[in-house]
């Protein structure tokens, strides 16, 4: 399988999973279609004309010939330039060559505009009960503060160590976030849970939970006893990073419950528990692993590509 095609697959995964629903992200690719067609020629050549056809900016091609041949790839949750080394290494030690490193998180221009998918949050927001204008809102408050944050970092690290290697890089950050988020729903909706213990049993169900809590990182209740009912439960775990810290007064407004994430920040936690929010942590790294399994399995479909995990990431096939 060639890279640009490996792409195309990971991405596409991820809209067929994305919360809004297929048809609203494919609207959403139009209108900025047309946008770029009313710009300058100035303008034009300043745009990032991967984000027409690939809707999250924190997925991306860093490096590499998009028309290399991929066997072999390298997979882990954060790939910076020492798992770079590692593949290089690798690729000598076994004389068998790794032709892609794939990252979750993040890395080179990926990691430049990740924050610029947080408005995935609003709808999910707003298919929560949450008024649309008060989602856009807080969201592009808080956009505007990952902005500013991200904006000082030193990005290319990684890609410049690839670069030097020729070794190409790639980063399936939304994409393979929408599919966690919509496994975990999914497995939690079939199960009907009553209690904040019973998802905790459901969660350690899921392989990646399950090999996670043996780690000291599965599933896990922050905030509420374990028989405490769990009432309308929202998963959160796409949408690029940990949105506004008044989401949480929002969502108890709104009726939720119990919210089911990969993590949240100490100023969070404090929100959720000021708004009498349960909190479940499923448990971040084991959340990413399921979501970047789900994007492998459907490359897998199409060709048997030989996978080395590393850097926390733990491969789960799901095709049988």
């Amino acid at each position: 399988m060639k890279l640009k095609d490996f792409y195309k697959t990971a991405i596409e995964t991820g809209m067929q999973h994305d919360p809004r629903g297929i048809q609203a992200v494919k609207k959403e690719l139009k209108e900025r279609n047309e946008a770029f067609k009313k710009l300058t020629k100035e303008e034009q050549d300043e745009f990032d004309s991967e984000s027409l056809v690939n809707p999250y900016a924190d997925s991306r091609i860093i490096c590499g010939n998009e028309n290399k041949e991929i066997k072999r790839i390298l997979v882990g949750i954060d790939v910076e330039a020492t798992e770079v080394l590692l593949a290089d290494r690798l690729s000598q030690k076994e004389n068998k060559p790794i032709d892609l490193c794939i990252s979750h998180h993040p890395e080179g221009v990926a990691w430049a505009g990740f924050y610029e998918v947080m408005g995935i949050q609003a709808d999910i927001l707003a298919n929560s009960g949450v008024p649309i204008h008060i989602g856009e809102s807080l969201i592009q408050e808080r956009m505007q503060e990952v902005s500013r944050k991200v904006h000082a970092a030193n990005h290319n690290r990684a890609n410049d160590a690839a670069q030097l290697l020729g070794m190409p890089l790639m980063c399936i950050h939304t994409a393979a976030d929408n599919c966690v988020h919509s496994f975990v729903t999914k497995f939690i909706e079939k199960k009907k849970p009553e209690r904040l213990e019973n998802i905790i049993e459901i969660l350690k169900e899921i392989p990646e939970y399950k090999m996670a809590t043996k780690d000291k990182a599965g599933p896990v209740i922050i905030k509420g006893g374990p028989k405490q009912k769990a009432g309308k439960i929202l998963v959160e775990m796409t949408g690029g990073t940990e949105g506004h810290v008044k989401t949480y007064e929002n969502y108890a407004h709104a009726g939720i419950s119990t919210i089911v994430c990969m993590h949240l920040s100490e100023d969070g936690f404090k929100e959720a528990r000021k708004n009498h929010l349960n909190v479940i942590l499923a448990g971040h790294i084991a959340s990413d692993s399921i979501g970047l399994n789900i994007v492998l399995d459907t490359v897998r479909k199409k060709e048997k590509i030989d996978i080395v995990a590393c850097s926390g990431f733990r491969r789960i096939e799901r095709n049988s």
